[in-house]
């Protein structure tokens, strides 16, 4: 097919949509800055793309909680749309605040009547948590092939603590393989503050749902697409050198978006 029409979903606050967008151009695809406002008036379809990004920001300020206002637009405006999105087998990202989003909207970790089982709430720090951290890979996600076990992104967040509802859903999650990144430390293993953020739940920083084609996390993919936006790249002290093993050419985060637009490429 041509190349795969992402959309990158934005509102009053979104911040991060022209990086997010970025990030699907150089892995392949073709995308479109939609405001939300143009689909709930029909103005746009949904069903013209075969991606849906939600990217990160502050979407309506969060004043009612991160995400939730967008959330609740997804759940009372566009749900039929988003349903047959997801039936037709099409993917969805959420970064960030649209992580926050996907959870709140009951898009994730999934289920047909969007109820939410899950959310992300302040940090344990009960500050802004800005610094780069390591997460284990540990799900069969359509938008985590091949890549490392250990990563290494940048996260920006002040309400990123995932919990769950109960631990009927938690245990759902880990049985059906839905957690998709942990914190952890340089070697994989599971480490509280500064490693694991934010406190979340057994180190979550990332689930997806049962199909593995709906996919959010705190951390920001788009902001390490490139080997020199590494904090140590040039190799200057203070310097990681089990990291260093690992740095390409490429940033840990654009294989993300190239798995994104190889699932469409092969199956539409």
């Amino acid at each position: 097919m041509r190349k795969p029409k992402v959309c990158i979903l934005r509102t009053a606050g979104t911040n991060c949509d022209k990086e997010t967008a970025f990030a699907f151009n150089k892995a392949g695809a073709k995308t479109q800055l939609v405001h939300i406002n143009r689909f709930s008036s029909g103005e746009k379809s949904l069903g013209d793309y075969q991606i849906l990004a939600i990217p990160g920001g502050f979407s309506y300020g969060d004043d009612l909680g991160a995400g939730k206002v967008l959330a609740n637009e997804l759940r009372f405006k566009l749900s039929d749309d988003l349903s047959k999105f997801v039936a037709d087998g099409k993917l969805i990202i959420g970064i960030c605040n649209g992580f926050q989003i996907l959870v709140k909207s009951g898009l994730l970790p999934g289920n047909k009547r969007f109820k939410q089982e899950a959310s992300l709430i302040i940090n344990d720090s009960a500050k802004f948590e800005d610094r780069w951290v390591y997460l284990k890979s540990q799900a069969k996600c359509v938008w985590t092939k091949d890549l490392p076990e250990v990563i290494y992104l940048p996260v920006a967040h002040g309400e990123g603590k995932f919990v769950t509802k109960d631990k009927a859903v938690l245990g759902r999650l880990k049985k059906n393989g839905q957690i998709v990144f942990r914190y952890c430390d340089e070697e994989g293993r599971s480490r509280p503050y500064p490693y694991n953020p934010n406190g979340a739940l057994e180190n979550i920083a990332g689930i997806c749902d049962e199909t593995g084609r709906i996919f959010g996390l705190m951390p920001h993919p788009e902001r390490h697409i490139e080997a020199h936006q590494h904090p140590r790249w040039t190799g200057k002290p203070p310097f990681d050198f089990a990291r260093a093993k690992q740095v390409t050419s490429i940033g840990d985060g654009l294989q993300i978006f190239r798995n994104g637009v190889e699932f469409i490429r092969n199956n539409f």
